[in-house]
């Protein structure tokens, strides 16, 4: 973890002559880019698997015709149709969860006081007037919601409401494609409706996590958006 810390605080040495004292929150959003950038062929191989479960759709609609009034005979129908054209009903989502660890060791590493038994001095720097290390509530306690710092958060929000709101535009325009696979994984169809919302969620983690952690989380967002809006296409 303080091998992270200290690629991150060599990127903001970089980065100092053209963000000065922003050059650490410059470097966190930079560094949580290449990463999200090395992960990506998971994210390929997650939307391969997704679009080639959306292909048998039309015929998964048939067996639901087919099988309307004994749901257990088309969840195995479904599973059936699966094997015989070798795809996995958790194709596109294996690769997905793959990544999890990589996000939790970034979120670790932006979130945590220390690192490696030491003080954590990525929260020592500022985002403008809004130390990294601080939260929303710091900001109003400070100067209040339009103060200096409190006018850094208003931004960051303004940026999250904005994907959020293309993210659930997009997931309600195109359903997503765990929905369509509700009928063979039980609880799926349920997740694909929640998924929509949960975009804005993103806000209130923007509030209470410190605000590095917050740069981290707003970048992997956006980057998820624009993504998933490339590769689902």
């Amino acid at each position: 973890m303080s091998g992270f810390a200290a690629l991150v605080e060599h990127l903001a040495d970089l980065l100092h002559p053209l963000f000065g004292a922003s050059a650490a929150a410059a470097a966190i959003v930079l560094f949580t880019a290449l990463v999200r950038l090395l992960v990506h062929p998971l994210s390929r191989a997650a939307a391969r698997g997704q679009k080639a479960r959306t292909a048998l759709q039309p015929r998964i609609a048939e067996l639901r015709k087919k099988h309307a009034k004994n749901p257990q005979k088309l969840q195995q129908a479904v599973l059936d149709l699966h094997a015989e054209e070798k795809v996995s009903p958790m194709s596109g989502l294996l690769p997905s969860l793959c990544q999890l660890p990589a996000f939790f060791l970034l979120y670790h590493l932006f979130s945590s006081s220390s690192i490696g038994g030491g003080a954590n001095e990525l929260l020592g720097h500022q985002l403008l007037s809004a130390p990294l290390g601080d939260r929303w509530t710091d900001a109003l306690a400070g100067d209040g919601a339009f103060g200096a710092a409190g006018l850094v958060y208003l931004g960051l929000f303004a940026v999250v409401a904005v994907v959020a709101s293309v993210n659930f535009v997009r997931a309600r325009r195109v359903p997503a494609p765990q929905a369509a696979v509700g009928a063979e994984v039980p609880g799926l169809g349920t997740v694909a409706k929640v998924m929509p919302f949960l975009s804005f969620f993103t806000l209130v983690t923007v509030a209470v996590v410190p605000l590095a952690a917050a740069l981290y989380v707003i970048t992997s967002t956006t980057w998820s958006a624009v993504e998933r809006a490339a590769l689902y296409r």
